[in-house]
């Protein structure tokens, strides 16, 4: 009876262990998902999130490239297979940016990746004192507005809006000029502004450092453009088509990412306002909040099926 009991021991033993390795083959992510490109639309909240990311990948075997990219540009690489992830999908402004590409099948959203953003028009404290409150405001202080509204890049689904409105003359905008730079240019523009005791409106969101920097006000009464609460938004996680069936490791990834206004601020100021490299700066928070990077590794595995990399391991144990 011994040998038997022992020979059944160890038959159990070898399909545990070939059950164990098999596991791990179909948990491993194929050669070709080794390289993973990112779009980056040069906008600080997603320069972060997707460092924070990149680390993470690192750490589990991946290589990681990143390019610079307008937002049309983005949604046009992606569907052409050349870009495989954008986490900047900011929703309801990018609706009509992201619907075409949704419709034919060629981007896939995995879902929220944060919610209770903003992003809609905003002032400076000058022009909140001098009774610049709704988007119906803005006409009747034209003069001390200049007649001007500060944009982000060209083709920034804000900036459209912000034209649309224009050209409709909506909120009786009509004589206004968008004025369209970049991040930095048109925060530049509201410092200098704010250092004149000039008046500004420009389009302001949350996560953004701005929110401690600047003393800035959301206007109301742009629902129906930006949408509720001061252009209540949530931003989303895009792939390109096929990328969580080809990847399903690096695609269990992307879909637990969640993350938060805290978060985000938090590691937006650091960086933007020290030389830190943002890859540094991305481990350090993650070593500091174990519990969110447990959240985001259940079911992951390393790249190649492997167990977690203990420097991952051990940030997620603190």
């Amino acid at each position: 009876m011994t040998r038997p009991t022992a020979l059944s021991l160890a038959a159990a033993l070898l399909a545990t262990a070939l059950f164990t390795s098999q596991a791990s083959l179909a948990a491993a992510d194929p050669e070709r998902c080794g390289t993973v490109h990112f779009a980056d639309v040069g906008w600080s909240d997603i320069t972060v999130t997707t460092a924070v990311t990149r680390h993470v990948l690192s750490e589990l075997g991946y290589i990681t490239k990143v390019k610079r990219l307008s937002v049309p540009d983005t949604y046009k690489a992606m569907s052409e297979g050349r870009v495989d992830v954008f986490l900047g999908n900011w929703m309801p402004s990018m609706e009509n940016d992201i619907r075409p590409y949704l419709e034919n099948g060629t981007v896939e959203s995995l879902g929220a990746n944060l919610t209770g953003a903003k992003y809609s028009l905003a002032v400076n404290q000058a022009a909140w004192d001098g009774g610049v409150r709704t988007f119906a405001d803005l006409a009747r202080h034209r003069e001390q507005l200049g007649g001007r509204i500060f944009g982000i890049e060209p083709g920034n689904d804000g900036n459209k809006l912000i034209l649309k409105m224009i050209e409709s003359d909506a909120f009786d905008l009509g004589g206004f000029k968008l004025m369209e730079s970049s991040e930095n240019g048109m925060l530049s523009q509201v410092k200098r502004a704010d250092h004149l005791g000039q008046w500004a409106v420009f389009l302001g969101w949350e996560p953004h450092p701005m929110n401690n920097q600047l003393k800035l006000h959301y206007l109301a009464g742009g629902d129906d453009w930006f949408g509720p609460d001061y252009g209540g938004a949530t931003v989303h996680t895009n792939v390109r088509k096929g990328l969580t069936r080809e990847c399903p490791n690096l695609g269990r990834l992307l879909a637990n990412l969640k993350f938060s206004l805290a978060m985000e601020n938090h590691l937006m100021e650091a960086i933007l306002n020290s030389s830190t490299n943002r890859r540094r700066e991305a481990k350090a928070w993650l070593q500091a909040n174990p519990d969110t990077l447990a959240r985001w590794l259940e079911g992951v595995t390393a790249r190649d099926g492997g167990a977690l990399p203990a420097t991952l391991v051990q940030a997620d144990t603190r």
